[in-house]
């Protein structure tokens, strides 16, 4: 899971911008966020998409508001209007090493499977000093290491395969407490272990048929959903994979920022994972809401701030400053007062996740 929070700052956590001492330090403490892994993507390539597809298809990453999925006019040299279509992103393929592979069609992507890899002990760098910190890479070795990225895509699915092979003693502890499968049938017995009552997947809605649950959050902000990896250069302590900065779209409009492939949300959560629930699988009487418990699902249009007077903002839709957003609060003042979901203007949606939970085939 190391690499996971390399992630999140890959060059602020170089080395030798830190120094050696508090890298060492990160590594031990994250080593202790075993609640990490509840953030690991659920429902695998069912709800994130494969190789070849994702849900959002289509999604346009432009620097001005506008209609998510129209094609953009522009004008030729003689000032005829020209038809530019936006660049294809499929962020099903959750981390590339490389752009070329996150963008090459899948016929040209050759995968050298890393779930039965031999993994070895033979790291040149791994000296006394770092063995306390670096154990599971450690483990790796460079056969391990070759293996991973020679595989060279991940899917949703594939990810879950890539973190039990990278770190299987975490994702140990982690499996106890959390789950990241679909069930096939929810009256199964196991399915009452807690382990899968924070995965709505694995688990029933309560027999509630008057309840109605609401799904709010903030959306039109660029938010991570895929990633390019590669290969780090060799180092002490060093930690083999991050995210390869240098990885950039064509253009201001691209989806594609410093490695990191965005997609509609709130900067933290994208719309998918927020808002499918409410959206499809919860929707009406299913086999994960059994007593047809009503949803609604309200977006927050995110607005910045216009001066410093306003501090975070009263209309952010990010995932933290929301909880300042002046409808938000008014939506949740007034369902705590006993307001229903159509009398508070039922759903509010300002993304395509409708049209994108469509797309989902679950089996409801």
């Amino acid at each position: 899971m190391s690499f996971m929070y390399r992630a999140i700052a890959p060059e602020m956590l170089d080395s030798d911008f830190l120094g050696l001492q508090t890298l060492r330090h990160l590594m031990r403490m994250t080593r202790t966020w075993d609640s990490t892994m509840s953030m690991l993507p659920k429902g695998g390539d069912t709800i994130w998409g494969g190789l070849d597809w994702s849900p959002e298809d289509g999604f346009e990453c432009k620097s001005k508001k506008r209609k998510t999925n129209d094609s953009e006019v522009s004008k030729d040299v003689h000032g005829e209007p020209v038809e530019v279509h936006p660049e294809p992103v499929n962020f099903g393929r959750m981390v590339s090493f490389g752009k070329d592979v996150a963008e090459s069609p899948v016929s040209n992507i050759e995968q050298i499977e890393f779930r039965d890899a031999v993994k070895g002990n033979n790291l040149a760098h791994s000296n006394t000093s770092c063995r306390d910190v670096w154990t599971e890479y450690q483990e790796l070795g460079w056969g391990g290491i070759k293996a991973v990225s020679d595989y060279k895509v991940y899917t949703a699915g594939s990810i879950i395969d890539l973190f039990n092979f990278v770190a299987p003693r975490m994702m140990q502890r982690g499996s106890v407490h959390f789950s990241y499968g679909i069930a096939d049938n929810l009256d199964d017995p196991k399915y009452g272990h807690y382990k899968y009552w924070s995965n709505p997947l694995e688990t029933k809605l309560p027999n509630a048929p008057k309840m109605e649950i609401f799904s709010m959050y903030g959306v039109g902000i660029p938010t991570e959903r895929a990633y390019v990896y590669k290969l780090s250069p060799q180092a002490e302590c060093y930690i083999p994979f991050q995210i390869d900065a240098s990885a950039e779209g064509g253009d201001e409009n691209s989806c594609l920022k410093g490695g990191v492939y965005m997609s509609n949300g709130d900067e933290t959560v994208p719309v998918l994972s927020a808002g499918y629930m409410c959206a499809k699988a919860w929707r009406g009487k299913t086999r994960f809401n059994p007593s047809g418990s009503k949803t609604y699902v309200r977006e927050y249009s995110h607005s910045p701030p216009s001066n410093l007077l306003e501090g975070r903002g009263t209309q952010s839709g990010a995932h933290v400053d929301i909880m300042g957003n002046f409808a938000l609060m008014e939506d949740i003042i007034r369902i705590a007062a006993g307001a229903t979901g159509e009398e508070i203007g039922g759903d509010q949606v300002y993304s395509d996740i409708f049209k994108w939970s469509e797309k989902i085939k679950l089996k409801l």
